[in-house]
Parts: C-alpha cells; sequence; structure tokens
C-alpha cells in the first residue's frame, strides 16, 4: 500500500502534471516535435561572420609570416657584404636626411637596397645620429658598416704641407692647387717669412682663407715663443731681423746638425761689420718669390748685380725675410753656437766646412773645388766623354771673393 501522498515514482509526477489525457494508438507512435531549425537568413548570417572571421584570421597569420620574413632577411642584407668592391668615398651633406642618404648610396653602388638602408638606420633609432662629412667607406662594407661610419663622425682627413724654405708665394700656390679645399685665396699676400712651415690636417670642405690665417697665426705664435727664449746676449735688435735672419740660415743649409753653426758664422760677421755674402739672398733679389728656375745657377754677373737683397754688396740684412723659415731654423738663430767661424763652404757631400780665418776658408774652397772637377770627370766618364765639360768660369756657388777677399759661402 502506498501511503506517499503525493503518488510515487512516474504516475505520481504526471498525477502533479495534470490529468492524463489517453491518446489513440497512432498517436502514441507518432514521434514529438523537437526544437526548430533556425530559419534560412540566420543560418546564412552566421555563415558569413564563420567565413569572414576566418578568412581575417588567417590574413593576419600571413601578414605576420610575411613581416618575420620581410624582418630576417632585411636583417640578413642589412648586416651581409655590400655590393662594392672597391669602396668609394661619400659626402654626407649637412642636414641631410636618410632618406637622401640612402638613395646616393644606392646610385652609388654602396648599397644593394636604399629602402633596407633606410629602415635599418631607423629601426636602430639611429635616424638623426648619422653626422655630416665625407667618409672612406671600405671595399664590401655592409649598410651596418656605413651606419656606424656615419655615426662615427670620423671623416677623411686631408693634408696641406708647406716644407721649410718656400717662399710666401710657393706656399699660396699649394693652398691655391689643394682641391678639397674651397674657396678664393685672400685678396692679400701675407708678408714674407709669416707662413708656418708646417703640415695641416682638414676635412674637404675647409675653406682657402681658413688654412692661410691659420699658417700666418701659427707662425706668429712659434716666431714668438722661440724669441721669447733666445740667449741673453743674442746681438740681434727685434723679432723682424730674427726672422730675417732666420730665413737666410734655412735657405743656406738643411743639416740640422750645422744649422746653428752657420747661423753662428752670420751673427759673428754682423759683429765685425763684414758683409754677408749669402747666395740665396742674391737669389731671391733676383727673383722674388717666385723662386730660382732648378736649372738655372749663380753666374759672376748676378753677384754684381745691385739689388736691395744683394749681401754681397750690402751691408747688414736685406729688407724683408727671404723664405719662410722652419722652428729648427729660428732656434738656431735664437741660440747659435759659440764659435769663432767667419766662413763657410760646401764639402760636396751636402754639408759644409766652416773656417774662422781666411787662409783656411781659401783651403776648404780649394778641396771643394777638387771635389767637383773629380765629380765632374766621373759624369764625363760615365757619359763616354774624354774629357769632362769645363765648368763655368763665372760661377759663385763655392764661395766667391768679396770685401776683404771673404764669403760665406
Amino acid at each position: 500500500m502506498n501511503t506517499n501522498p503525493g503518488g510515487g515514482g512516474e504516475f505520481g509526477q504526471r498525477q502533479a502534471q495534470g490529468p492524463i489525457v489517453p491518446k489513440t494508438a497512432a498517436e502514441a507512435l507518432r514521434p514529438e516535435a523537437g526544437t526548430p531549425p533556425p530559419s534560412k537568413r540566420s543560418r546564412a548570417s552566421r555563415s558569413q561572420v564563420v567565413v569572414f572571421l576566418n578568412f581575417f584570421l588567417s590574413l593576419v597569420i600571413l601578414v605576420v609570416l610575411a613581416s618575420g620574413a620581410a624582418l630576417y632577411f632585411g636583417m640578413q642584407a642589412f648586416i651581409e657584404p655590400g655590393p662594392s668592391a672597391n669602396g668609394d668615398t661619400f659626402m654626407v651633406k649637412p642636414n641631410a636626411g636618410v632618406q637622401e642618404i640612402a638613395d646616393q648610396l644606392e646610385r652609388r653602388g654602396l648599397v644593394s637596397d636604399a629602402r633596407i638602408f633606410r629602415l635599418g638606420v631607423r629601426a636602430t633609432g639611429n635616424d638623426s645620429a648619422l653626422k655630416a662629412g665625407e667618409y672612406a667607406i671600405k671595399p664590401r662594407a655592409s649598410m651596418r658598416d656605413i651606419m656606424e661610419l656615419f655615426k662615427s663622425g670620423k671623416s677623411v682627413m686631408y693634408s696641406l704641407t708647406i716644407p721649410e724654405g718656400l717662399t710666401v708665394e710657393q706656399a699660396l700656390q699649394r693652398v691655391a692647387e689643394q682641391e678639397a679645399l674651397t674657396g678664393d685665396m685672400p685678396a692679400a699676400m701675407p708678408p714674407e717669412g709669416s707662413i708656418a712651415t708646417d703640415t695641416l690636417r682638414f676635412t674637404r670642405g675647409a675653406t682657402r682663407q681658413q688654412m692661410v690665417e691659420k699658417l700666418v697665426a701659427d707662425q706668429k705664435k712659434l716666431v714668438e715663443d722661440v724669441w721669447a727664449h733666445r740667449a741673453p746676449d743674442l746681438p740681434i735688435a727685434n723679432m723682424e731681423d730674427f726672422v730675417i735672419l732666420a730665413s737666410i740660415v734655412e735657405k743656406e743649409t738643411g743639416r740640422g746638425d750645422e744649422r746653428s753653426r752657420v747661423a753662428a758664422v752670420f751673427l759673428n760677421r754682423l759683429a765685425k761689420g763684414m758683409r754677408l755674402q749669402s747666395d740665396p739672398t742674391i737669389i731671391y733679389g733676383l727673383f722674388g718669390g717666385k723662386g730660382k728656375p732648378a736649372d738655372r745657377p749663380i753666374y759672376q754677373s748676378d753677384i754684381e748685380k745691385q739689388t736691395p737683397y744683394n749681401t754681397y754688396l750690402i751691408k747688414g740684412l736685406p729688407p724683408t725675410p727671404i723664405a719662410n723659415p722652419g722652428r729648427a731654423a729660428l732656434e738656431a738663430v735664437a741660440n747659435p753656437s759659440k764659435t769663432d767661424d767667419l766662413y763657410f763652404v760646401a764639402d760636396g757631400n751636402g754639408g759644409h766646412v766652416f773656417a774662422a780665418t781666411l787662409e783656411e776658408h781659401n783651403q776648404n774652397v780649394a778641396r771643394y773645388r777638387a771635389v767637383q772637377k773629380k765629380q765632374a770627370d766621373a759624369a764625363a766618364k760615365a757619359s763616354g766623354q774624354t774629357t769632362a765639360p769645363a765648368a763655368p768660369d763665372d760661377g759663385a756657388s763655392a764661395g766667391a771673393s768679396g770685401e776683404n777677399g771673404d764669403a760665406a759661402q
């Protein structure tokens, strides 16, 4: 007996839901209706969304893969050796942008792809770090190498060398001919002896005016420094005379071991009121700043020609320097050797021999002429001549006689 007031099992549940309506056998066997399918419009909308999402996802994946591949191959191209087999110089102009620089590099064949160079520079945050200047790009330099070079600012350096003993005109000619310099030469030529004999380093684009101004300023400082450390008993009144005598010493000898002795000879002669009798002063009086042609000897007639620079005829120093003296010549005059020498003559081997008396000097001159004759005989023999050609009888390079028979060279 079931005492559950609500009934038990399935029968009880059905009673709770309501009265049972009897069905025919056909109705009982008919399947019950399920959830109705979605409409055609709803199904189509869902399919388009799925298709779009699938397409978008595929596109994103494709873009990511393509970007990754492009980044990889771009970085490889950025660091791999470049196309230039010989290298070249390249000018980065002031205020030039990365785009302009990249295009010029590609046109010059220094990089394989301007876009890769541009993107590589920007990707590394260096688009504003490239410095103006002229650069030497090595053969097969990669884009990264070129970028680092432009960042460093290590431009190509050029040299301008002014050797000791050039005149101002000759020195300025070198400045004018230096193709890496720009601009015009100064309108006025600096005074003789006022150009430094030095090597200046500069980058392309420096001006000729700047070079000349620096050479003049450097020489002024050098002369003042050496003059300030001169010997206390130096018998020279001022810096102008100091530079004049140094220029003569500069032209008389290129040997460092005898400059101070040559300076002593000239100072001793000045102290005794003797003429300097220096051949280089004659040459300057004849040819000025252009200089003597290399194949032009000094003749006896030149020694007798009156000019303000002919120290065979005038007493004391000439009116201006005859060349630009270097540091060694300036120091030789500022601190000359302590000797009694009054003469010197070439020894035939690139140097000079010195003498305190005229008799000793004449012996040195005779020896020098013997060396000259021996050299001439050897040259004649080598050329197949039976006799040596006669030397010019008006030559003065061995020390012509002057006042009191004296000669400095």
